[in-house]
């Protein structure tokens, strides 16, 4: 039996490889509207952040989405971000 590709992604905190699995996809669609994309499906130019809240946090720190996206994000976005990917780690760690 064959083994199946892993696709990795970088994460633009950390600059670490990762499986995509691991990682959760923020997407800025052709409105300029930034959101949360749990399916890593939705059109539009996408950056990946690793599920783990204190990499969450350097980003919201350093404001790396807003330089990634060319675009000011509030804090209620990065709070919004944070409270996802921190439910999705204990998700995980069941």
């Amino acid at each position: 039996m064959q083994k199946r590709k892993i696709p990795m992604r970088k994460c633009i905190a950390s600059n670490e490889m990762k499986p995509k699995k691991e990682m959760i996809r923020i997407v800025k669609n052709k409105e300029g509207e930034i959101s949360i994309d749990p399916s890593g499906k939705m059109t539009g130019r996408g950056a990946y952040v690793s599920i783990d809240p204190a990499i969450v946090k350097i980003a919201w720190d350093k404001r790396i989405l807003d330089r990634t996206f060319e675009t000011a994000l509030t804090d209620s976005f990065y709070q919004e971000l944070l409270d996802y990917v921190s439910r999705q780690k204990a998700r995980m760690n069941l």
